[in-house]
């Protein structure tokens, strides 16, 4: 089975295309939701977020106090970095497992914001870049998450630029709104698994 990562920047539209893989049968490993799970219900990434970032990141009832986190990383490249450096060896390990657990497809996705930034990408097959245009992205985030231009340029600012992920990137997916996207997904779609047939052959 081939692993395949896919990311973008924030607002390029990821998530869609990896739900029009999924309806293709293609299963998706989400990196994010499974970051807040394990942050929220793994005991040893609890035990190391307490101990760097104090017991307050966690509520009376166990709760993951992700206000209060973000307050204390905010604005701190260092402090982002140790998060970071806990949070994603965590989701790495999972991924693995989950993975494994699909050796009998052709492949499999593996989508992360944070896929290149990460350094997860090494143990990956290939990756696919959502693409779209800066100020689209910005639109799309503030319209989703009403938020403020200034807020959505913040949270793009502590991501690689769009057009670095492209440059690393094997296959890409441009999600501009003139670009027909379900066809680039089929193509990318047969791509993949006559690589992983060429693959099981050699």
């Amino acid at each position: 089975m081939l692993k395949i990562g896919i990311t973008g920047g924030i607002g390029s539209g990821k998530s869609t295309v990896c739900q029009i893989f999924e309806l293709l049968g293609v299963p998706v490993y989400h990196a994010d939701d499974r970051a807040k799970f394990l942050m929220q219900h793994d005991p040893v990434l609890q035990a190391a977020l307490k101990k760097h970032f104090g017991d307050k990141v966690y509520q009376e009832d166990g709760e993951l106090d992700r206000a209060y986190l973000s307050s204390l990383v905010f604005g701190d490249k260092e402090k982002v970095a140790l998060l970071n450096s806990l949070v994603h060896p965590a989701v790495a390990a999972d991924s693995e497992v989950w993975l494994q657990g699909h050796q009998h497809l052709p492949y499999a996705l593996k989508e992360a914001a944070l896929l290149f930034e990460s350094g997860s990408y090494r143990q990956l097959d290939a990756i696919i870049s959502v693409t779209a245009p800066l100020e689209l992205r910005i639109e799309r985030v503030i319209k989703r998450d009403s938020s403020t231009r200034e807020a959505v340029l913040a949270r793009i600012a502590h991501q690689w630029p769009q057009d670095k992920k492209d440059a690393l990137a094997d296959y890409l997916i441009v999600n501009d709104g003139t670009h027909l996207l379900i066809p680039q997904i089929l193509h990318v779609h047969r791509e993949l698994r006559q690589r992983s047939q060429l693959t099981h052959s050699v």
